[in-house]
């Protein structure tokens, strides 16, 4: 026997350790994955809103842009913060929970510029 009798049983707790560590990087790592791709989603959801909002006011579709970009994002499982219509362009934020936490993502949409004559 090479070791002393208070070495016995140490093996296991740092394996418990080491696997305690590794539990929680793992949720750590899980965790971070799930919240980019819910902000990932929450910004295709301000787009989505913003190109139906500014499809209604250029009049591709009836109705009044903002209601019809809250339709879209809640379509898209978030929920239209603000609106505004400026000039011929919608903006708007729309938010959403990602792990308890509140998130929010905005977009524009409308006609694309105008470019000057060659």
């Amino acid at each position: 026997m090479s070791g002393t009798r208070s070495d016995h049983g140490s093996a296991s707790v740092m394996a418990i350790g080491i696997l305690a560590v590794a539990v929680i990087g793992t949720t750590a790592v899980g965790a971070v994955g799930l919240a980019t791709t819910a902000r990932v989603g929450l910004a295709g959801a301000a787009d989505a809103a913003a190109l139906a909002g500014a499809d209604t006011l250029a009049g591709f579709a009836s109705g009044d842009p903002c209601l019809i970009a809250a339709q879209a994002a809640d379509l898209n499982a978030a929920d239209l913060e603000s609106c505004i219509v400026s000039g011929s362009d919608v903006e708007v934020v729309v938010g959403g929970v990602v792990l308890g936490v509140p998130v929010t993502a905005r977009a524009k949409a409308g006609p694309p510029p105008e470019e000057p004559p060659p």
